[in-house]
């Protein structure tokens, strides 16, 4: 049987990756793409390209979910919820995918490698993916990726990934750069 990982850019990947394999030991992984939050265009580009680098490297089966770049879909999910309601609706639309995609094509279960990051709200992700697999009734395969987190940045270097700064979604974008006195804006008249 067959895992299907949920990737949010490639150095996540990199830094999951043999966690989950050591995880599961003889069963096969393969890769999922959907995320509608990553914002602007540019940024989706450079982290897609960087997805596709690191599956290629490691010889990794991809699928995509619906559409590309989403993000009319994205807002009109998130439906006004600006402050940190928005990230319980974008594990929400993303794991509904990953949970359809996962029982229509027959894996055995789906995780994610938003399980990596420190800076992620992991219970809330746990919590909402068990909710999608049982809606589609799949599996959702818990694993702490949190201990491969320095692998990100590892992955980043061997494999010569773009390395984000930033969540994703614009609003995590703004929150990354506001306080940052590199960044602050000048004062206008």
């Amino acid at each position: 049987m067959t895992v299907l990982l949920h990737s949010c850019c490639g150095p996540c990947l990199g830094g999951s990756y043999d966690i989950l394999k050591n995880d599961l030991q003889e069963e096969g992984i393969e890769t999922f793409w959907f995320n509608p939050n990553i914002h602007p265009y540019l940024e989706y580009r450079e982290r897609l390209l960087s997805f596709q680098k690191i599956c290629n490297e490691l010889g990794l089966k991809t699928h995509y979910g619906p559409g590309d770049y989403g993000l009319e879909y994205f807002l009109n999910e998130i439906a006004g919820k600006y402050d940190q309601g928005r990230c319980k609706e974008c594990y929400r639309l993303r794991f509904d995918q990953l949970a359809h995609y996962t029982a229509a094509n027959s894996f055995r279960a789906f995780s994610t490698t938003l399980l990596v990051s420190p800076y992620q709200q992991h219970e809330m992700i746990v919590e909402e993916a068990e909710k999608a697999a049982k809606k589609y009734g799949t599996s959702f395969h818990y694993c702490d990726f949190r201990p491969g987190f320095k692998n990100t940045h590892e992955s980043a270097r061997q494999y010569d990934l773009y390395k984000q700064k930033y969540c994703g979604c614009i609003f995590s974008e703004h929150s990354r750069f506001k306080g940052d006195k590199r960044y602050q804006l000048p004062e206008c008249e």
